[in-house]
This record gives structure tokens, sequence and C-alpha cells, in this order.
């Protein structure tokens, strides 16, 4: 079992910048991939990004690539997501989650976190 817990959402405007942290438990934290899933009001859960276990191979959605980026801290159990230059358009609960595989699809990944808010005024 592996427990996840997102933290740093918040309001911040236009151009600004956040950084997502994802602390999970669990001594197994490194042998999962991680991903960043994100839904806003009214719309499907949609990816965001996802890091690979191991050496930490990143992936992106088109819509964040170049302004987010993903990392992992495997001595503190830690994913993180660094998000630069938001846009309206990002605001959206932002959730990370632990599975076997990298991947875009939700059904790869067994545990989620509660997810944290993160709303980007104009």
């Amino acid at each position: 079992q592996v427990q996840l817990v997102e933290s740093g959402g918040g309001l911040v405007q236009a151009g600004g910048s956040l950084r997502l942290s994802c602390a999970a438990s669990g001594r197994t934290f490194s042998t999962y991939a991680m991903g960043w899933f994100r839904q806003a009001p009214g719309k499907e859960r949609e990816f965001v990004a996802a890091i690979s276990r191991g050496i930490g191979v990143s992936y992106y959605a088109d819509s964040v690539k170049g302004r987010f980026t993903v990392s992992r801290d495997n001595a503190k159990n830690t994913v993180y997501l660094q998000m630069n230059s938001l846009k309206s358009e990002d605001t959206a609960v932002y959730y990370c989650a632990a599975g076997r595989a990298t991947a875009q699809v939700m059904g790869v990944y067994d545990y989620w976190g509660q997810g944290t808010q993160v709303t980007v005024s104009s």
C-alpha cells in the first residue's frame, strides 16, 4: 500500500509559478512510476506529467510542455511538479498517482492522492 499526500497548491496570478509536492508513504516509492493529473470543474481528469522509476525519464502533456517540470527525490519519497508561466486554463485540482508504468492513462496507476487546488487568476 502507498499513501500519497499532495501539497503546494494555492492562488497565483497568471504568469506566476507554483511547486506541488507529493509525499508518499512506504519503503517502495522508488519502484513506482509517478504521475500528475488534473481535473478542472466540469471536465474529465487529464494527464499532466509523469516520471519513470529508476533514472526518472519524464513525459508531459503538450499543453504543459516547456512550462512544467516533474522530478522525484527517492530519498525523500517525494515527487514534485514545478509549474511556471501559469495560465488561467491551468486552474484545476491536481492529483498525484503511483503506478506500474509511466503512462498517460489513469488505469495503470494504482494509488491516488486527495488532490490540491491550483487557481490561476488572470
